[in-house]
């Protein structure tokens, strides 16, 4: 497993993703219930474009292998690797609009936010946004490589055993991942999920429209 695989590039633009102040006070069930309302409406649309036609399919993808990850493990059991990018924040939005009827819900969700070495003021900001209004419970590690940041975050949050990740096939060392990945040999064991991995880049930039915002 190489460090690219597991968090995908940081993407410098997400500010340009609309981030609602009518997220911030509702509770992680409300949330939920909001997005899968929003995202099931979207699924029902009879789009125009070949683009929507295949964030649908997408999208469908998506939520079954969420779906499959919260059969195989228990939500406390389940993290998201969240570094405010594109790619994550589809993710994000996705997983949130699968959990409106799971039996128990937390007030966070778990996650962790590996900090680049050189993180951009802007980045961090909207990490922080998004992650407060998207409920999110957001570690933060700062380390020398990814491979000692979830060494540390697996030593302190002991009961994950999958990571979401927002990787997609075009992302370095990418290209042969499934949706249920093993870490390698050498690194702190955990199963990597990919919800995302065959999305392309103009399908996640068609969401920033407004497809799965509200």
């Amino acid at each position: 497993m190489t460090e690219t695989a597991t968090s995908p590039p940081v993407d410098q633009s997400n500010a340009q993703f609309p981030i609602s102040n009518t997220l911030s006070e509702q509770s992680l069930r409300a949330l939920c219930s909001r997005l899968h309302a929003r995202i099931e409406a979207f699924l029902q649309e009879d789009v125009q474009t070949e683009t929507l036609k295949r964030v649908q399919q997408r999208t469908r993808i998506s939520l079954n292998v969420i779906q499959e990850a919260l059969k195989r493990y228990s939500l406390p059991s389940l993290s998201l690797s969240y570094n405010g990018g594109k790619d994550c924040l589809v993710l994000l939005i996705l997983y949130l609009s699968a959990l409106p009827t799971h039996s128990t819900l937390p007030s966070l969700l778990e996650s962790i936010y590996i900090v680049p070495p050189h993180p951009f003021p802007e980045v961090d900001v909207f990490v922080d946004a998004s992650s407060h209004q998207y409920c999110l419970s957001l570690e933060r590690f700062a380390r020398e490589s990814m491979k000692a940041a979830f060494a540390d975050y697996l030593a302190e949050k002991r009961k994950i055993k999958a990571i979401f990740v927002g990787t997609r096939r075009t992302d370095p060392h990418g290209g042969n991942l499934t949706h249920f990945d093993e870490t390698d040999h050498g690194w702190p064991a955990f199963v990597r999920v990919h919800p995302v991995i065959d999305w392309r880049y103009v399908e996640i930039w068609a969401v920033r429209d407004g497809a799965f915002f509200v």
